[in-house]
């Protein structure tokens, strides 16, 4: 037998790497969704225009009669001085006011590439920065390495593809892509449910839209009819559950808000990431969709948790309807209609799933163990799992794995298994940020099992 499980895990080592280099449907999905981040200004109306690729995230000009209103302002401050070369190259008037849509540093880190001479204005949510606070006053800091994890910040080039609904970039920080300064401290704020303001002789309406995070705002520009939506909007199913670990996301106030989006008749909109969406007809189905979705989502999982559904269950029972999933941007590159699933139920529920056998479950190590005697010793649960991984069960592959590192977290050969299950799910995972976690992790697994 022993000798059976060395065969069955030297041919497994063969894998490794190569194993994400095939091509699969996903793959091709994936790289295809570059085409969302090619560098270049987009005009969307006559006075405004949108920075796309430079930065992991948009960054939007309007131009006035007596200045520019800067949205967002990209990540870096490299990012943002090349956007800013480029927006100069289109009006030379002074920036008067930057707008963030929320706090997230890949929308902050560039602003002081904006100022001029004058600071200008900086409008925000009355909530801005509410979403670290908690983070930060707790001394949390495990979603830092999590967030590297999720973004593929320690894969080599060759591994990553994009962020789903962002070009790569590498920090040159560890650690830092979420870090904002003093440059990003609002001197106005939104504190309403809308404002409509009057900045460098151009109107703006200022809405508030609670949904990737509370400190969200909208902006909406009625002179050319266009809606910046931050990142309650982006070319693929909203992350209503950041894998990194975030605060609680309320899926039912993000679909209100995309309700309110709904409600504008735009003829431009301009999402957080990729590309703009143009055309009236094109911008109401779009909006429309994407908010039947979330609230499908929040509501079909309500509903299973009235019938007393566990969230494993509820995964299965909540499956969006194919004229939404159909859609090419509702395609799970970035968020998963899963973890929307599993985010709504823990929203409103908390950890417990209702089943009394997990009020007080077995440590992991108790129930490898009885799960290993069960297979007849951790030998033969080894040869199951590699047994497992050959006939492309991966997920069980990397279960047992599992189990196996639970009852001895140096077992070598159990690394390799679930590291090369991990390499084999990726391949096949169409969504970004699941898949950077599986390559990272198994790369991590790989260098402790040398």
């Amino acid at each position: 037998m022993k000798l059976l499980i060395a065969s069955l895990c030297l041919s497994l080592l063969s894998m490794g790497s190569s194993l994400a280099q095939e091509m699969s449907q996903a793959t091709q999905r994936l790289k295809n969704q570059n085409a969302q981040f090619q560098e270049q200004i987009i005009q969307v109306s006559d006075n405004a225009y949108v920075a796309v690729g430079y930065s992991v995230s948009n960054v939007s000009m309007i131009v006035g009669d007596e200045g520019v209103v800067i949205i967002d302002t990209g990540l870096s401050m490299d990012d943002a001085e090349r956007i800013a070369k480029e927006f100069r190259k289109l009006s030379d008037k002074p920036v008067k006011a930057i707008i963030f849509t929320h706090s997230h540093g890949d929308h902050t880190g560039g602003a002081a590439a904006f100022f001029g001479e004058a600071r200008p204005q900086v409008w925000a949510h009355k909530n801005f920065g509410s979403e670290a606070g908690p983070l930060k006053a707790a001394g949390l800091t495990v979603q830092t390495a999590r967030g590297a994890r999720q973004a593929g910040f320690k894969l080599p080039p060759d591994q990553r593809i994009n962020n789903g609904v962002a070009p790569v970039r590498y920090p040159k920080k560890v650690g830092r892509a979420f870090v904002t300064d003093n440059d990003t401290k609002p001197t106005h704020l939104l504190e309403g449910q809308q404002q409509t303001i009057r900045v460098a002789g151009i109107e703006l309406e200022l809405v508030s839209s609670p949904g990737e995070t509370n400190d969200q705002l909208f902006v909406w520009c009625p002179l050319g009819k266009v809606l910046f939506a931050g990142d309650n909007f982006y070319r693929s199913f909203p992350n209503l559950y950041a894998i990194r670990g975030t605060p609680n996301r309320s899926v039912r106030l993000w679909a209100e808000s995309l309700g309110r989006l709904a409600a504008y008749d735009a003829e431009s909109l301009v999402g957080g990431h990729t590309n703009p969406i143009m055309g009236a007809a094109e911008v109401k189905q779009v909006v429309t969709d994407y908010h039947a979705a979330v609230q499908f989502i929040h509501d079909k999982t309500v509903e299973g948790m009235n019938l007393g559904l566990t969230p494993d269950e509820l995964v299965e029972y909540v499956q969006l309807p194919e004229n939404l999933a159909n859609k090419d941007y509702l395609q799970p590159f970035y968020g998963h209609p899963e973890w929307g699933v599993r985010s709504v139920f823990n929203g409103y529920l908390g950890w417990y799933d209702g089943n009394p056998s997990n009020l007080f479950r077995l440590s992991p190590k108790a129930e490898a163990e009885r799960v290993a005697k069960l297979a007849g010793g951790t030998d033969q649960l080894l040869a199951s799992a590699s047994q497992a991984l050959a006939d492309d069960d991966n997920q069980w592959a990397a279960q047992l794995a599992d189990h196996l590192l639970a009852i001895d977290n140096g077992n070598a050969a159990a690394k390799q298994v679930k590291a090369d299950a991990l390499t084999k799910l990726a391949k096949n995972m169409v969504n970004a940020t699941a898949r950077n976690f599986y390559l990272t992790v198994a790369r991590e697994l790989r260098e402790e099992a040398n």
